[in-house]
C-alpha cells in the first residue's frame, strides 16, 4: 500500500515538501505527496542543483498511473505507484535526475489522551445531518408575514384538503385501526387543533393523542427496552484504560448504527409531521405564532447643546416605527420639532470627543443645519446612530438592503445544560465592548451561534435560541442551516424577510481529533449567498492543552485546506479567498503563556482588568503576529476577562489547577474563545460589540458575542439601456510575482471573479530572478477581462481573485485578492500578498485599470455615519 511506504508523505503542502527537501541536500532527493489540483493524482518532487522538480502522476481511466516528465520521453504506465517509483530509479528517464534518497516523513507525535483537559464523550454513529434547509413552499413554514384573510372560509377546507390527499395514498401495508384513527383526525380533531390555534393554545394537543396513539406499541416497547440499554451504558463507564474504553466504546457503537439510524429517521419523521401540520393549521387560522411584527420602541436620549459657549440640556427622541427624530428642551415637553427621516442627511462621529456627534439635517427652506450635541457616554452615541440607521433602513425606497448586522457568538457548554435565561449573550451585555440598553431592541438579520461540548439535541438547541430570539425581539427567526460534528455545533438563523435574499447554502466538517480521525476536536463550517455577497462561518475546536500550541496550529492549516465551503468554481482558492466575509469562532484553545507560579499573579491581574500585560503573551495574539496562523485575519479589541477556566455557577473565581493521575494540571485563565474575521479588500465590514457575558456560569466557559455592520450588494440589474452602454474593461499590466519556493517551474495568473462569465488564464510569465528560496516572475503582456457588466454601481463592488499557478503541476502558489473600486478614478499601482493554505508565500506587483460605462453609485446606508477625522474634513451632508 501506497501509504506504508517511506516517501509517501501524503497530503503535506507544496512548501512543506520542498522544507523536507531542502533540509535533504543532496541530489536524486524525492519523496511523493498528494496533488493540490487533482484528486486522485499525485505530485512527485525531486532535489536538483538546490532547486524542487514537481512532475504530476495522473491516473488515466484504467486507474493506471504515468508520470508527466519531458517531451519525447515514452509515457510508461504503471498499475501500482511503488513500480512507478522503482522505475524511475534507472537514469535517463526523463526526469531532471533519476530518483536516488526517498526523503521519509517526519515523525509526529501523538496526541496524549491523558492531556485532554476535557473528556471525551463518543457520540452514536448516527447519519450526518449535514444542514437545515431554508423552508421552501412544500416544507415547514413557522411564520407567516401577512395573515391569510376569510379564516372562516379557510378553516373546514383544511379538513377537505387533507381527507382528498389521503385518499389518493397507497394505504395497503398500513393497519385498519391506524386508518381510522388518522381520517378521524382530519374529518373532526384537525378543526378543533385550528381553533385552539386561534384561542391562543399552538400545541396541537389532538395531534399529540393521535401520534401517542399510532406509537403505542413503539412506546411500550421502548419503556421495556430503556433500562436494558442505560445498565448496558453504566457497564460500559466503568473505569477503564483510556484506549481499552475508547475501543469498547467504538465497536459497541457500530453494532448499533442500523438501530440508531432507524430511530433518527423515526424522530425526524415524527418532528416532520408536527410541524407540517403546524403550517397548515396556522396558516389556515392566521396565526404566525402571537409575533406579527417587530416593534421597536422609542427610546428618548438626554443630550446637552452648545449654543453661544452656553450649554444647554436637551432631548432627543427617536421613533423608528414612525421614521422621525423630535427635539425636545424637557423630557415630557412637545413633540411639534421634530425631523423626518428622509431629512436626516447624515451623523457625524467626532473621533477626539468620543460622546459628541453632528446631526446633519435639511430645513424647510431646503438648507443644510449642522446641529451639535454631547451624549452621556459613547455607548449611548452609539445606541443613538444604530437606532438612526435602522429607522433609515426601515423607511428606506430601496428594493434590497445595502447593509445588514449580524451576531457571532461561541461558547463552550462544557457539557451541561444551558441556564433557562441566556438573553445577555444576544443582548451582547457583559464585559468589554458592549451594546448600550437603547439598542437592546434592535434585531440583528443574521445570528450565527457557535458551540462546543454541545450535549443537547439539534433541535431541542435550535428551539432554545429561537425561542431567546424571540423573547429580545419579537420576531420569529428563520433557521439557514445548522450542522454538527460531535459535539461542535454552528447554527445559523436570519429574519423571516431575508428567506429569500439568502442561497447557495452549504455546510461541512473537518475533524482534527487524535489521528485526525476523532470529532471532540475539530470545526463545522456553513456557507451562503446573502443577495450578491458570499458569507462564510467556521466554528472549530482546537486541540486543549497550553503546551498544545504547534498543534493547534495544525488543527487551524488542516481545518483551512479541508473545509469544504463556498463557490465549487474557486478551485485554487481556500476558505480563506471564497468569500467576501469569512468570520472563524470558537473554542480555539490558546492559552496565556506564562509559568504556573504566575497565577494567582495572574489572577490579580484580571481582578484589575490589567489586560495588556497578559494579552502579550496571549499565544495566539504571539502566533498571529508571527504569521504562523491566522494570517491576515482581524480581531477586535480585547477589553474583557479571560473566559476559560471559571469554577461553574460562580465568575467569581478561576480554576486553574485541576487534580490527576500524573500530579496537578494547570490550566491558566485565558482567552480561549474568540471571533475573527477577514474580508475582502475595501469591503465595508465594522465590529460593533465584542466581549463575553457575566451571568452565564453553567460552563466552565464564559460565552462571547461579536456584532457587526456589514455592507452587501443585491443581485444586479442593470438601469441603463444595453444597447446604449458601452462595454466595460479590467486591464492588468507590468505584473511581478516573488514567489517564497525552490521549485523550478513556469508560471501563468489565473483571474477569478463573480463578475466574469468564466476565468481567464495568462500566458507564461518569465523567470527573471532565482535567488536563495525566492523566484521573481515577470508578466509581460497586458490582459484585459470584459465583465458581464459594465455599471459602475455593479462593478465598483466587485473583486478579482488572482492564482499564480505553476504550468507544469497546474497547483496554485499562492492567492491574493483585488478590489475593483482601488481603480475607481485611474489607472492604480497595486502590491497584494499571496498566500497558500494560510503560509505567506510571495507577493504581486502591478497595474491595474478599470473602465465602466456612465454613471455613478448611489450612497449606501453605511455612508450614513461618517466619522469625523479633524476639525476641517467634516463632510456637509450629500
Amino acid at each position: 500500500m501506497v501509504n506504508l511506504q517511506p516517501w509517501y508523505h501524503g497530503n503535506i503542502t507544496r512548501s512543506k515538501a520542498e522544507d523536507l527537501l531542502s533540509k535533504a541536500a543532496k541530489d536524486g532527493s524525492f519523496l511523493l505527496r498528494d496533488s493540490e489540483s487533482i484528486q486522485g493524482a499525485y505530485a512527485l518532487c525531486v532535489l536538483y542543483q538546490n532547486c524542487v522538480y514537481t512532475y504530476r502522476i495522473l491516473p488515466n481511466e484504467e486507474r493506471r498511473l504515468s508520470v508527466q516528465a519531458s517531451e519525447g520521453v515514452p509515457i510508461r504506465f504503471f498499475s501500482v505507484i511503488s513500480d512507478l517509483v522503482e522505475h524511475y530509479y534507472k537514469e535517463n528517464m526523463g526526469l531532471v535526475t533519476h530518483l536516488q534518497f526517498p526523503v521519509q516523513k517526519e515523525e509526529e507525535r501523538a496526541e496524549d489522551p491523558e492531556e485532554e483537559t476535557e473528556p471525551i464523550n463518543i457520540p452514536p454513529q448516527l447519519p450526518p445531518r449535514n444542514f437545515f434547509p431554508v423552508p421552501s413552499n412544500n416544507e415547514s413554514k413557522e411564520v407567516q408575514s401577512e395573515p391569510p384573510k376569510g379564516t372562516e372560509l379557510v378553516r373546514p377546507s383544511i379538513s377537505e384538503t387533507f381527507l382528498q390527499k389521503f385518499q389518493n395514498l397507497d394505504t395497503s401495508s398500513v393497519p385498519e385501526e391506524h386508518l381510522k384513527a388518522i381520517q378521524e383526525y382530519f374529518k373532526v380533531s384537525v378543526c378543533l387543533d385550528a381553533e385552539m390555534v386561534q384561542n391562543g393554545n399552538p400545541t396541537l394537543p389532538h395531534l399529540k393523542k393521535l401520534t401517542n396513539g399510532l406509537c403505542k406499541n413503539l412506546n411500550s416497547e421502548i419503556t421495556r427496552t430503556l433500562p436494558t440499554l442505560e445498565l448496558f451504558q453504566k457497564a460500559l463507564d466503568q473505569q477503564l484504560s483510556p484506549g481499552l474504553g475508547r475501543q469498547r466504546s467504538q465497536v459497541s457503537e457500530s453494532s448499533l448504527v442500523p438501530v440508531a439510524s432507524r430511530l433518527e429517521q423515526l424522530t425526524k419523521l415524527l418532528y416532520s409531521i408536527e410541524d407540517k401540520t403546524k403550517s397548515a393549521v396556522f396558516e389556515s387560522v392566521g396565526y404566525d405564532g402571537g409575533h406579527r411584527k417587530s416593534l421597536i420602541p422609542p427610546v428618548t436620549f438626554e443630550v446637552k447643546s452648545d449654543s453661544l459657549g452656553i450649554s444647554t440640556k436637551m432631548y432627543l427622541k427617536v421613533d423608528v416605527e414612525a421614521g422621525k427624530v423630535i427635539f425636545k428642551k424637557s423630557k415630557e415637553g412637545s413633540e411639534d420639532k421634530y425631523f423626518m427621516h428622509n431629512k436626516i442627511l447624515q451623523l457625524v462621529k467626532s473621533q477626539k470627543v468620543h460622546t459628541r456627534l453632528v446631526i446633519v439635517v435639511e430645513t424647510e427652506k431646503e438648507k443644510v443645519q449642522r446641529k451639535e450635541y454631547v451624549f452621556e457616554d459613547s455607548k449611548k452615541r452609539e445606541g443613538f446612530c444604530q437606532l438612526l440607521q435602522q429607522m433609515k433602513n426601515k423607511h428606506s425606497d430601496k428594493p434590497e438592503p445595502d447593509m445588514i448586522t449580524i451576531f457571532i457568538g461561541t461558547w463552550n457548554m462544557g457539557n451541561a445544560n444551558p441556564p433557562s435565561n441566556i438573553t445577555s449573550w444576544f443582548k451582547s451585555k457583559g464585559q468589554g465592548k458592549t451594546r448600550d440598553d437603547t439598542a437592546d431592541h434592535i434585531p440583528h438579520d443574521i445570528y450565527v451561534i457557535g458551540t462546543q461540548e454541545d450535549q443537547l439535541g439539534e433541535r431541542e438547541w435550535m428551539d432554545v435560541i429561537k425561542n431567546t430570539l424571540r423573547e429580545i425581539t419579537n420576531i420569529s427567526f428563520k433557521p439557514v442551516a445548522i450542522h454538527t460534528l460531535w459535539n461542535i455545533r454552528l447554527v445559523v438563523l436570519a429574519k423571516p424577510e431575508h428567506e429569500n435574499r439568502i442561497s447557495h447554502v452549504f455546510s461541512d466538517s473537518v475533524k482534527t481529533g487524535i489521528a485526525n480521525a476523532l470529532g471532540n476536536k475539530g470545526a463545522v463550517g456553513i456557507s451562503f449567498m446573502f443577495n450578491g455577497t458570499s458569507f462564510g462561518f467556521v466554528n472549530s475546536h482546537l486541540t486543549s492543552g497550553s503546551e498544545k500550541k504547534l498543534r493547534r496550529n495544525q488543527n487551524y492549516i488542516s481545518i483551512l485546506r479541508f473545509l469544504n465551503l463556498g463557490d465549487k468554481k474557486l478551485n485554487p482558492f481556500d476558505i480563506t479567498h471564497r468569500f467576501t466575509h469569512l468570520f472563524w469562532l470558537g473554542d480555539l484553545n490558546y492559552r496565556i503563556d506564562m509559568p504556573s507560579v504566575e497565577a494567582e499573579n495572574i489572577v490579580t491581574k484580571i481582578k484589575q482588568q490589567q489586560y495588556q500585560e497578559l494579552l502579550s503573551k496571549d499565544q495566539l495574539t504571539i502566533e498571529k503576529k508571527d504569521s504562523k496562523v491566522f494570517l491576515h485575519y482581524e480581531e477586535e479589541e480585547i477589553t474583557f476577562a479571560p473566559t476559560y477556566r471559571f469554577e461553574r455557577e460562580t465568575r467569581e473565581r478561576y480554576a486553574y489547577t485541576k487534580a490527576k493521575a500524573t500530579g496537578t494540571k494547570y490550566n491558566l485563565p485565558s482567552w480561549c474563545d474568540r471571533v475573527l474575521w477577514k474580508s475582502y479588500p475595501l469591503a465595508y465590514v465594522v465590529c460593533q460589540s465584542y466581549g463575553c457575558t457575566n451571568d452565564i456560569m453553567t460552563s466552565d466557559h464564559s460565552p462571547v458575542f461579536a456584532t457587526f455592520e456589514i455592507g452587501v450588494t443585491s443581485q444586479f440589474v442593470s438601469k441603463n439601456n444595453p444597447n446604449n452602454e458601452s462595454q466595460g474593461g479590467i486591464k492588468f499590466m507590468n505584473c511581478v510575482a516573488n514567489l517564497m519556493t525552490k521549485s523550478k517551474t513556469k508560471f501563468s495568473i489565473e483571474y477569478h471573479s463573480s463578475c466574469l462569465e468564466s476565468f481567464v488564464k495568462s500566458s507564461e510569465g518569465e523567470n527573471v530572478e532565482h535567488k536563495e528560496g525566492c523566484l521573481k516572475v515577470r508578466f509581460g503582456s497586458q490582459v484585459e477581462l470584459t465583465p458581464i457588466i459594465s455599471d459602475p454601481e455593479y462593478l465598483l463592488d466587485q473583486h478579482i481573485l488572482i492564482s499564480v499557478k505553476s504550468t507544469d503541476s497546474d497547483e496554485s502558489y499562492g492567492e491574493g485578492c483585488v478590489a475593483l473600486r482601488s481603480a475607481e478614478s485611474s489607472s492604480t499601482d497595486f502590491i497584494i500578498s499571496l498566500t497558500h493554505h494560510g503560509e505567506m508565500t510571495g507577493t504581486l506587483i502591478g497595474t491595474i485599470q478599470l473602465r465602466t460605462s456612465e454613471g455613478k453609485q448611489t450612497e449606501k446606508l453605511y455612508d450614513f455615519v461618517k466619522i469625523e477625522r479633524d476639525d476641517t474634513a467634516v463632510s456637509k451632508g450629500k
